[in-house]
């Protein structure tokens, strides 16, 4: 690694970033380990709402992920300037989303890591992705987009009140308080949970079917 790494610092940064979109991973670890101490510098500007400044440098990273992935030499002059548009792109997103967040009410927000039914503790809605411990920019990257794809499903699935009651339960609420919350039966509610339920499950897989 070590003599590669003396082979990158021979070469410009545009032509690392070719090496790694070309596969070469020592490369894209080189452009981001060398940009790094540049997203912290800009990662100083900013402040994210509930969060510490380490966030806002994977954020960052990110944004810096994103720059070596789409960087065209035919388009862009340099790989420095488009890297620090990226940077600062992603930044300015992140404030913006933790902002809306913040404000937003319990019937529009759905918790992507809490359980999503009492009798099956350890299911959440993002069960099929790692833990949220620091990983490459790359994970990360990956990570946001399922989620994001995630969250745009399970938004068409569900109707506006199927929406608002599994926000209400996973805020810890039972189908009891959920119904004198909204002003529903508590049958009603537990119907609304139990379409949620077979909505989100329909997306897996099925398993496969024994042969008569």
């Amino acid at each position: 690694m070590e003599k590669k790494q003396f082979q990158y610092e021979l070469l410009a940064d545009e032509q690392v970033v070719e090496l790694s979109a070309q596969g070469d991973k020592a490369a894209t670890e080189y452009i981001l380990s060398k940009y790094k101490n540049l997203v912290r510098a800009r990662a100083k500007i900013y402040f994210l709402a509930g969060a510490d400044r380490e966030d806002l440098v994977q954020e960052g990273m990110i944004g810096l992920f994103k720059a070596v992935r789409d960087f065209d030499p035919t388009k862009q002059a340099s790989f420095r300037g488009f890297a620090e548009m990226c940077i600062k792109r992603q930044l300015i997103t992140a404030v913006k989303t933790a902002a809306r967040q913040k404000h937003m009410p319990l019937n529009s927000y759905v918790s992507l890591s809490s359980p999503v039914y009492e009798d099956e503790s350890e299911r959440t809605l993002v069960d099929m992705l790692a833990e949220r411990e620091a990983v490459d920019p790359e994970e990360m990257f990956l990570r946001r987009e399922k989620a994001e794809a995630l969250e745009a499903e399970i938004a068409q699935k569900l109707s506006a009140l199927e929406q608002t009651v599994l926000s209400l339960h996973l805020g810890g609420m039972n189908y009891q308080e959920i119904a004198v919350e909204l002003g529903r039966s508590p049958k009603s509610i537990d119907n609304a949970l139990q379409r949620i339920k077979r909505k989100l499950s329909a997306s897996e897989p099925n398993p496969p079917k024994d042969k008569a």
